[in-house]
């Protein structure tokens, strides 16, 4: 947990700091002049909770069903990583006084566990499975505000919007898929005020470094399960190609200059590959065989329909943004966000220098703080056009240009 989001400071007088805490709450939600200013993160948060209108004294829960809940815990990446994150947050000897609270990108607790009689009191508050904590819904508490601000948050007492929550204090720290950047939910430990230790900020974060890394391990599984599964085939093939899953993840390459990720494919249509040009994917079954149709299988066989390797795409900006790439004998268009025909456009015009995280912050948001967001936004762009981006720097890949179609004056 990093010194800008830890509420409190090694040797903080807990009694005395929750004390001054209410009085900052009471002056600023009366509207009076407070007697200190709240925390930044604080601040911003209760200033949406007041532009939202929410009620301090509110404290009504809507809870999902169990059939419910159990299906969205079937779904979430986290069920292949809740053991271990159970292991480390319940590992140390605190552990009997706070609750571990896993939830999904929509803030929905989907696992809750810990201490009996702090489960009591979290069941008062309505913090319990199926039950939504974001910000709208509870106003501000450490899962909410780590979804708003997509950021580690920990909040003590009284900086809680809500005057039931003040007894407690939330540490929590967000959960992306290591693959794609994606937001894949929140890990959080809660418990009451007083017992709030300033090294709980670091238990959280090493579980979500720990669950990030599992899922890393996890992915490298499948590509290897994947690779080792279409070998038959493989050694029936000539000349250039590549295996891949169902998300573009290459498992294998033979013949062309390793790669991470291509766009993601379908039966019917053409996927653009630097070095392979324009290529037909084809499913692999579980035996490791093409089959025709997609049937379902094990992945991918992305193999040239031409071999100039060369592909040129124009970028159409006139209307609704599309991209269309060419080849000899086919083309293929896909519509674009606006928000990534701005990546593709500074890209293009990048070389082969390419930029940074931080410089396309700068170009989309006006400053470099936003370098998370920005990895999301290139990962689901790849999604789209697939190896024609590459990162670390992000530019085009080698033998792709892109010419832009502006609109008029």
């Amino acid at each position: 947990m990093t010194a800008a989001f830890g509420a409190i400071a090694p040797g903080t007088d807990l009694p005395s700091h929750a004390r001054e805490l209410q009085r900052i709450h009471d002056a600023v939600l009366g509207g009076a002049r407070p007697p200190a200013r709240p925390r930044a993160l604080v601040a911003r948060s209760w200033s949406r909770m007041l532009a939202m209108g929410l009620d301090p004294d509110r404290n009504t829960r809507e809870h999902l069903p169990a059939s419910e809940i159990e299906r969205l815990r079937h779904e979430s990446p986290f069920s292949l990583v809740i053991d271990e994150l159970r292991t480390v947050l319940t590992s140390v000897a605190d552990a009997s006084r706070f609750l571990v609270v896993v939830c999904d990108a929509d803030g929905i607790v989907l696992w809750r566990e810990g201490s009996a009689r702090v489960r009591v009191v979290a069941d008062q508050l309505g913090f319990a499975e199926g039950a939504r904590w974001t910000e709208q819904v509870v106003g501000t508490n450490a899962i909410g505000t780590a979804l708003a601000e997509r950021a580690p948050v920990e909040l003590f007492s009284a900086e809680h919007f809500e005057h039931t929550q003040h007894p407690w204090y939330c540490t929590a720290a967000p959960v992306h898929d290591p693959r794609t950047g994606d937001l894949l939910g929140v890990v959080d430990v809660s418990g009451p005020a007083l017992t709030l230790h300033p090294a709980i900020g670091s238990l959280v974060q090493s579980a979500v470094r720990l669950a990030e890394a599992r899922l890393w391990r996890l992915h490298q599984d499948r590509l290897d399960q994947l690779r080792r599964a279409s070998e038959p085939l493989l050694g029936a093939q000539s000349g250039p190609l590549l295996v891949v899953d169902d998300h573009g993840w290459v498992a294998h390459h033979s013949g062309i200059a390793a790669r991470d990720r291509i766009e993601v494919p379908r039966a019917d249509r053409a996927v653009a590959v630097p070095g392979l040009g324009l290529c037909l994917p084809e499913r692999i079954t579980s035996g490791g065989a093409p089959a025709n149709g997609g049937v379902a299988g094990g992945g991918w066989l992305i193999r040239p329909r031409d071999r100039t390797g060369a592909i040129a795409a124009r970028l159409d900006l006139t209307g609704e943004p599309t991209l269309e790439v060419r080849s000899d004998d086919t083309s293929w268009r896909t519509s674009l966000t606006r928000r990534h025909a701005q990546i593709l456009r500074v890209l293009s015009e990048a070389g082969v220098d390419g930029v940074t995280a931080g410089h396309l912050s700068t170009v989309l948001f006006g400053d470099a703080k936003h370098a998370v967001t920005v990895r999301a936004e290139i990962s689901r762009l790849r999604r789209v056009v697939g190896a024609l981006v590459t990162p670390n720097p992000y530019r085009l890949a080698d033998g792709v240009t892109i010419t832009v179609s502006e609109p008029g004056p």
